[in-house]
């Protein structure tokens, strides 16, 4: 073997034993990450009595009256906050998408007085801690009759393009788009509405999944706003039902919180995979090339 071959086989080793250390933890890593939801998922299928001693995943007696007991523990089942909180995740999807693409639109595309000042207004509003606004809105809310409305709330500010991170991702995409697509619609006859809606609109569908998947997933596990706002029991949604397995007293139903805590993320899990490959081609906003 001469000294280049061996050099160049030296090398080789070298890298590969590089990539096994990386590879190793990586794989740490993830396991270090996963340990929680995994003991959860465990913990789900365990007795009470080894929920507190026994911490590791796999149950040594394994049991499922956990899922029964957790759906039916109060007097409303578990079925009507799932389906309240589908509802309400839909709604805001919906809304979310169809005003920030608007909101979008008129941003990167359109000419008007006082485009950049009111954009630059809004990309403020991302500095503003939710937790600040909370108090005003719930003033004009409860001026408005709207508090014992579960839905108006939650659903109508989506509806008035208040998602700044929304707006700002679909004018990042929507500005990679070629404008050459828009004047040859103008030139075909098309108003700034036809632009939108047969160049703008089918170009921004990963821009758009992005919207729809981020918007569920936040809703979803959305507890503070829905807690503010929703007062009765057939209202609650599931982060708040999960909250009523600890009780004033501070004694808690672990198992029954646990099993539906496992329910709870199997809506979110199947929207992301759904839609994984989407997402990652709206989270890189490159638009058009050429």
């Amino acid at each position: 073997m001469t000294a280049v071959a061996r050099h160049v086989a030296v090398r080789k080793n070298r890298f590969s034993a590089g990539q096994a250390v990386r590879l190793i933890v990586l794989i740490a890593g993830l396991l270090l990450v996963l340990y929680p939801l995994a003991w959860v998922i465990g913990s789900s299928f365990k007795s009470d009595a080894e929920i507190a001693s026994n911490i590791n995943v796999l149950p040594t007696e394994f049991t499922l009256s956990h899922y029964a007991a957790g759906w039916n523990s109060f007097d409303v089942s578990f079925t009507r906050f799932f389906i309240n909180s589908t509802v309400i995740a839909l709604l805001t999807v919906v809304a979310n998408g169809v005003s920030c693409l608007i909101a979008a639109y008129a941003f990167a595309r359109l000419r008007f007085r006082g485009r950049g000042l009111w954009f630059a207004i809004m990309i403020g509003t991302l500095l503003l801690p939710g937790d600040v606004l909370i108090i005003p809105q719930y003033i004009v809310f409860n001026t408005l009759g709207w508090i014992d409305t579960p839905l108006l709330p939650l659903i109508v500010p989506k509806a008035l393009a208040t998602e700044a991170f929304f707006v700002f991702l679909m004018v990042q995409f929507m500005r990679g788009i070629p404008r050459d697509l828009d004047e040859a619609a103008t030139i075909d006859g098309c108003s700034p509405y036809g632009v939108f809606w047969h160049v703008i609109l089918p170009l921004s569908r990963p821009a758009l999944v992005t919207t729809a998947i981020f918007s569920f997933i936040w809703t979803w596990n959305d507890f503070f706003t829905q807690l503010v706002y929703l007062n009765d029991l057939e209202d609650y949604t599931v982060p708040i039902a999960l909250r009523l397995f600890i009780d004033s007293t501070g004694q808690s139903s672990l198992g029954a919180m646990f099993a539906m805590s496992v329910l709870s993320l199997l809506p979110v899990f199947l929207f992301f995979v759904a839609f994984q490959r989407m997402l990652v081609e709206g989270i890189n906003t490159s638009g058009l090339k050429g």
